[in-house]
């Protein structure tokens, strides 16, 4: 076989090396001063010749290099029968609580001349290692999902402006079955990461148990090898999806092994077909990836009688969890300044939130805390929640509530048009009219509440008769100006206040009528 390409000395330290460390057969190749397909040749010799390392030792070297030769020639039954079984071990593995040491008793109760645990271990590592099923084996169904960005970025034109512009790829990938999800997203800032997150993990059908980033900052505050500190709103999102967050080791490749095997697939399978291709916005783009992603998805895997779509369907979307009824609710959190009228501004709806008044004489320009999502808004001073409303997003418009006004306010923000219009009936119809013609001269009804307290309090000082009667004057001049209705009333007091130059005669015998001139 290969005694004249590499000595017995050489031929036992890749048996060595291969049985004892995890050095690759690329390194042991590097250290031997051999070629890569030599090491590989002489260890799927040794592992079919059904041999254990520890048996080597006493045998001699013409015995072992036949043993290898022949193996590597002509593969044993014992051997065949096993290796048939491996593909099915792959999805066997995947199930909870299923481990090598299980399939091992079963194939022994079958095949009681089988291959020893050892050996049987060392069978199915070679042929794992051989195929692209590799990455997955060691992952269980709903375990994990591996998310990161692609270095290569992809592009579309602005169909506005005609420039260039560059999108970011988000790669997720589901540890068990190799499931992979591409997107193309705005930029690698929280929200969009976290809305990527989401969108994949939809895609899947439900979460993992752990979700593994590399420790960009979106995802990590503060890398650490033992404990990192993760980003609160992306800790959020994972409680609302009932997994967690597991930031892959810094400097430990393998942590991340996966999600770099589905970026160099996507680079494959995604990025070349589009090369040459040209978008006009990032929808476009992400449509033309979810094609190629499906087919990508559907294309059998190398070593195994399935696509990566058949063996999620099959072992790993029942292992999901249940997606809840609403998605996440990604908050935003601002520093914003209490103004004079006790409002804040949520600038991105030009909408005003009230606080409690006395906030804004606590200290010049008060800051407080507001934290907002798609639903709700929360203020915060001094770490406290003081105020809580649901979001409004109606420009120039304000919520308030009573509890944060000061008294005096709060009583005129009790007032409403019906309430208006019924005191005004108990008073007199003609008062009703100039009321009702008060409240329907103002573009909002708000704007005619002082005015109509102030005609209406008239009563209170003048009388309701007298108010209603100076209403009917007004009516018939088509006017309802609180300032003309207070000078009416004034004019007919004056009236009333100045003497009789004429006193009223009264009735006498002596007095002839008008009939006596007649």
């Amino acid at each position: 076989m290969a005694r004249q390409r590499i000595g017995m000395k050489k031929l036992r330290d890749v048996l060595r090396l291969k049985s004892t460390t995890a050095m690759s057969e690329r390194e042991i190749a590097r250290a031997l001063n051999v070629s890569r397909p030599v090491v590989a040749k002489y260890w799927q010799g040794f592992i079919a010749s059904g041999l254990s390392y520890e048996q080597i030792g006493d045998t001699p070297d013409s015995e072992l290099v036949d043993a290898i030769e022949t193996a590597r020639r002509e593969p044993g039954k014992r051997y065949l029968e096993l290796v048939r079984r491996f593909p099915s071990f792959v999805i066997e593995l995947r199930r909870p609580g299923v481990t090598l040491q299980l399939l091992w008793d079963e194939y022994r109760t079958e095949h009681a001349d089988g291959f020893q645990y050892s050996q049987f271990c060392r069978h199915f590592q070679t042929w794992r290692d051989s195929s692209d099923v590799r990455m997955h084996i060691t992952h269980k169904a709903g375990d994990k999902m591996f998310v990161d960005y692609a270095g290569d970025k992809l592009s579309y034109t602005d169909k506005t402006s005609g420039k260039q512009v560059v999108a970011e790829t988000f790669v997720a990938v589901l540890g068990a079955s190799g499931l992979t999800y591409v997107e193309a997203s705005a930029s690698q800032e929280k929200e969009e990461w976290i809305r990527s997150n989401e969108r994949a993990i939809h895609y899947f059908g439900g979460s993992t148990d752990a979700i593994v980033p590399d420790n960009l900052l979106s995802a990590v505050s503060r890398a650490d090898r033992y404990e990192p500190d993760i980003n609160p709103d992306y800790a959020e999102f994972a409680e609302h999806y009932h997994t967690v967050i597991i930031p892959a080791r810094v400097r430990k490749a393998r942590d991340k092994a996966l999600a770099e095997n589905a970026v160099r697939l996507a680079y494959q399978r995604i990025y070349a077909p589009l090369r040459n291709r040209l978008f006009s916005s990032l929808e476009e783009l992400n449509e033309a990836i979810r094609e190629l992603l499906e087919k990508y998805n559907n294309k059998p895997f190398q070593r195994l009688p399935m696509s990566r779509r058949e063996l999620f369907e099959r072992t790993e979307r029942s292992a999901l969890h249940r997606l809840p009824r609403e998605r996440f609710p990604l908050k935003t959190t601002l520093l914003v300044t209490v103004q004079f009228n006790y409002h804040v501004e949520l600038r991105e709806d030009y909408h005003y939130y009230s606080v409690p008044h006395y906030l804004y004489t606590k200290e010049p320009k008060t800051k407080v805390k507001m934290v907002f999502d798609e639903r709700a808004v929360a203020i915060y001073y001094d770490n406290v929640r003081i105020a809580q409303h649901r979001r409004d997003r109606s420009p120039n418009g304000y919520t308030t509530i009573p509890e944060h006004m000061p008294e005096r306010h709060r009583n005129y923000a009790q007032w409403s048009p019906g309430r208006f219009e019924s005191w005004a009936k108990s008073i007199g119809a003609e008062v009703a009219q100039v009321i009702s013609n008060v409240l329907g001269s103002r573009k909002h009804p708000e704007q005619a509440y002082k005015a109509c307290m102030g005609i209406l309090s008239l009563a209170k000082e003048h009388g309701d008769e007298r108010l209603n009667r100076v209403c009917g004057g007004a009516n018939r001049l088509e006017t309802s100006a609180l300032k003309t209705i207070r000078n009416m009333i004034k004019l007919e007091l004056e009236e009333e206040r100045q003497p009789q130059l004429f006193a009223p005669l009264a009735d006498h015998e002596n007095i002839r009528g008008s009939e006596y001139y007649h």
